[in-house]
């Protein structure tokens, strides 16, 4: 070995040993070469719309986006796009099962593939240093998984997000099992990355098995009126309705029953029990008031007395989830056989598995954004069309999936399945039995990821950028919201939006510059203009008005991308 080559091992030594140090958990899995990830070093990637695709109903409805291309690409160009604005993260990555059903740098790994646990952990390892930039700060990430990788997964959630908190939450998605070697395997799992010291997930409905009891504590033990005082007060009754509470009673006073009525028509109930035990409500004096709503007057006939009871509804979601709609077959694979009867999709999501981890993070936010970078079928879109359609919501997805053929069905996983099912829920659809099922109408665009030779990442020439700025409309329109292009010349590109444009101005010559301007002021809306520039904030300020507001272009996006490549 020349002192050469006896250098650069040191060299490779010396890093490894710094990554085990930056581990908390002092482990590290072998990071493997990704053709993707170095593609992105020399070319950039912006969008294409596919226009013939496009779903345009009503700029009343939420526009919703699908990237078709390698999620790698898409995240990147999410990193300029929508940085710290998405709501929730959902993905079903592959399961990495060693059946080749899921390939690295274009080859299928299989269960012999001595490195296929590291490939797996550092194609997500790319992917989640994107997307964790993608987050809002009460952001949330949920992952499904199986018991291939789930134990390796929480390590790298554990070393990725350190600020986060993991729920894995148990999934019955196939009652009948697959057979193993010692047991059948019923379940998967849905992994939930939430912000630590932050209560973001929301409670769930059981208003179709609610828990009813009374308000007074009937649980084991004395639990008296001593044990916590500001418990016993009376609740006011009066024709079989609560009208009222009364403060905390004073030690010295004793009511003489548990109904005490009064000349006026109301009666006090107070937490007395058979035995004439003063007892206590389960809720404190400061806090009963919350909870009005889940009270009702019923009367107790062993007693004699009208008595308190609490119907609850609304609890915490348990980690382990037993629905029959959470089967995978008869909810994933024959439901999206209804919508498309000839797709022979590998294992789509119940519906209802996705829906319900969906809801119990933006079920509450009316207007979130969802994204979905291992989209497949589409599982994800329809689920948050539906959640739209039931609470008139204007929650917004973003779906990314490859092409690459299914299953070796005709066409791709996009064009043949994912857009085809949400094309068909957004317009509409007849199912097997011929019977129309309606559609959820919402606004669909749809893009391919191109790339941008610009030769080196971190010192890009002045041609580059030029080619950059005339490429790199489509993907400002989507960082805007404003996605019908309405004008494009040699000059400049323009796209309208709900009530605001968006315009590009491509060259360093500002000749035409003030035509541009002249246009935009006419039609006296919230204007965003992009200008070219060699630097960063050259005309930032210069041309804006009351209307317009400019940006400078094609740095940011530069910026954007080396400090990706930086990761």
């Amino acid at each position: 070995m020349t002192e050469k080559d006896l250098q650069k091992k040191v060299v490779e030594l010396e890093a490894q040993i710094r990554k085990l140090k930056k581990s908390n958990l002092g482990l590290v899995f072998e990071d493997k070469t990704e053709d993707v990830v170095e593609q992105s070093k020399v070319k950039v990637p912006v969008l294409k719309e596919v226009v013939k695709n496009r779903l345009d109903l009503s700029e009343e409805y939420p526009n919703n986006l699908m990237i078709e291309g390698d999620n790698y690409l898409a995240l990147s160009v999410l990193n300029y796009t929508h940085k710290k604005s998405i709501d929730l993260i959902y993905i079903d990555p592959p399961y990495n099962t060693g059946a080749k059903n899921w390939k690295y740098n274009n080859d299928y790994v299989d269960k012999d593939d001595e490195y296929r646990h590291s490939k797996w952990l550092s194609f997500m390892r790319h992917r989640l240093n994107l997307a964790k930039n993608l987050l809002r700060d009460d952001g949330v990430l949920i992952c499904a998984i199986d018991d291939n990788e789930q134990a390796h997964l929480g390590v790298l959630f554990e070393q990725m997000f350190p600020a986060y908190d993991q729920y894995p939450i148990v999934i019955i998605h196939n009652p009948g099992g697959t057979q193993g070697n010692n047991f059948h395997f019923t379940h998967e799992y849905a992994i939930f990355l939430v912000p630590k010291n932050k209560t973001l997930i929301g409670l769930q409905d059981r208003t179709d098995n609610p828990d009813v009891r009374p308000l007074r504590d009937v649980s084991t033990g004395n639990h008296l009126r001593e044990d916590a005082k500001n418990c016993f007060y009376p609740i006011f009754v009066k024709n079989g309705k609560i009208i009222g509470f009364g403060d905390v009673s004073p030690d010295s006073f004793h009511p003489k029953s548990a109904n005490v009525v009064r000349r006026d028509g109301v009666t006090e109930i107070y937490p007395i029990d058979p035995s004439g035990n003063e007892r206590k409500w389960v809720f404190a004096r400061q806090t009963v008031e919350s909870i009005k709503d889940e009270l009702a007057v019923i009367e107790n006939r062993s007693r004699k007395i009208i008595d308190i009871v609490r119907t609850k509804t609304m609890f915490n979601y348990k980690t382990v989830w037993t629905d029959g709609k959470y089967n995978a077959n008869i909810f994933g694979t024959k439901l999206l056989r209804e919508i498309l009867p000839n797709c022979d999709f590998d294992f789509p999501k119940s519906l209802y598995t996705v829906y319900d981890c969906l809801f119990a993070v933006v079920g509450q936010r009316p207007h979130a954004n969802v994204l979905d970078f291992f989209a497949g079928s589409g599982t994800t879109g329809h689920a948050v069309l539906e959640m739209n359609k039931i609470d008139g919501g204007t929650r917004k997805f973003i779906l990314c999936t490859n092409n690459e053929n299914n299953n070796g069905g005709n066409g791709g996983i996009a064009e043949s399945v994912c857009y085809p099912r949400i094309k068909a829920v957004i317009n509409g659809y007849k199912n097997k039995k011929s019977k129309k099922v309606a559609g959820i109408p919402s606004n669909l665009f749809y893009y391919q990821t191109d790339l941008v030779d610009i030769e080196q990442i971190h010192k890009v020439p002045d041609e580059a950028k030029i080619r950059i700025t005339y490429q790199a409309g489509e993907m400002i329109a989507v960082r805007e919201d404003a996605l019908n292009e309405v004008e494009k010349n040699d000059w400049w590109q323009i796209f309208e939006g709900k009530d605001k444009l968006v315009a590009i101005y491509f060259k360093e010559d500002k000749a035409k510059l003030a035509e541009l301007i002249a246009k935009l002021e006419k039609k006296n809306l919230p204007t965003a203009l992009y200008i070219f520039s060699w630097g960063k904030n050259e005309y930032k300020g210069e041309y804006s008005s009351v209307n317009i507001r400019v940006e400078d272009i094609p740095e940011p996006i530069i910026e954007v991308y080396k400090e990706l490549n930086r990761v």
